[in-house]
């Protein structure tokens, strides 16, 4: 397994009260204890811990002092509110979560020339072309929400202002969240379990990866010299519609609980993307291998037609197989 260089520690992790933050964050901990440190809103006292600091990434003055007393050589940024309807209804709190936070640990990375690895977003594309098989780090950015819009922004900051800096765009990250509703699956999975039915689309497509195999991409990136933008979306281009189908069933759900709809027949708030699945070879060769596993791992959990989850086949599923199927990928626990 690759390992940090002593010149790439401490390491400061943004944004781990998201999916991406906070599996990465226990990630590192566990490899490298006493140099990781993960920063939270002032607000969030819910997510605690021995490494874990409240301190508002828009407080340029107390960012500064973690810097000063940590002495960060390595900043993993996984921050911002990709609340699609939020950032809609409220730009300005998008803009200053997204942009101007970005900018203040901009600016004290720059100042000590730290490593920084930033996450964006497949969602940066509007995805309406059809028949593109799959986007390139070459293609240019037509986002059709806030959220999208806010992390082209960061995107270009970093490119004018730190092009020394990695950008892996990411889709869905597929992993567990510290209050059980931040991410994908606990969304889809919370209405199930509450027997309240879920409807998700037909035509949004997305490459999800398993969090367990974005840890060990930033690990790789982190300690590498690597800059600019790469494509980081895992290799089965899957709907909203398919990942419920899958969660459905894994999980044992009431299939009918399951519906589907084209995006257009959604509400006007937030838009919706299409085909944003990325083709992630420019990273595969810069790595010279294959960073991640296909989710669902395993051909039996994925999708064949849209009744596809109705059919258990004598598998009935259960919350506990989806824990370790689907929030884990079963290769690497």
């Amino acid at each position: 397994m690759f390992s940090l260089p002593p010149n790439r520690l401490p390491l400061l992790v943004t944004g781990v009260a998201g999916v991406t933050g906070y599996n990465a964050l226990d990630h590192f901990h566990r490899r490298y204890p006493g140099q990781v440190i993960g920063i939270r809103q002032q607000d969030n006292w819910r997510l605690a811990g021995p490494h874990i600091v409240a301190c508002d990434a828009e407080d340029h003055v107390e960012l500064g002092r973690l810097f000063d007393k940590y002495q960060f050589r390595s900043v993993l940024n996984c921050a911002g509110n990709c609340a699609l309807k939020a950032c809609e209804l409220d730009s300005r709190l998008a803009w200053r979560t997204n942009v101007e936070g970005l900018v203040n640990l901009l600016s004290h990375v720059v100042e000590r020339d730290a490593r920084l690895v930033h996450t964006s977003i497949d969602l940066v594309f509007s995805g309406d072309d059809a028949e593109r098989n799959g986007h390139l780090e070459t293609d240019r950015p037509d986002p059709v929400t806030v959220y999208g819009k806010t992390m082209v922004s960061g995107e270009q900051l970093i490119a004018d202002w730190y092009p020394e800096a990695c950008v892996p765009r990411i889709s869905l990250p597929m992993g567990i969240s510290f209050n059980g509703h931040a991410g994908a699956i606990d969304w889809i999975q919370s209405r199930f379990a509450k027997n309240r039915p879920a409807t998700l689309y037909f035509d949004e497509i997305r490459t999800p990866t398993y969090t367990d195999c974005l840890n060990l991409l930033f690990e790789e990136l982190l300690g590498s010299n690597a800059t600019g933008l790469y494509h980081s979306g895992g290799p089965r281009r899957l709907s909203l519609y398919e990942i419920a189908q899958v969660v459905n069933r894994v999980g044992g759900y009431d299939p009918d609980l399951l519906q589907g709809c084209p995006r257009l027949e959604a509400g006007p708030i937030p838009p919706r993307a299409g085909n944003v699945a990325m083709r992630s070879g420019k990273l595969a060769e810069h790595l010279g291998r294959e960073p991640f596993d296909p989710w669902p791992l395993q051909e039996q959990w994925v999708p064949t037609n849209r009744q596809w989850h109705y059919n258990r086949n004598g598998e009935p599923g259960s919350p506990e197989l989806l824990s370790e199927v689907l929030y884990r990928n079963p290769r690497r626990r």
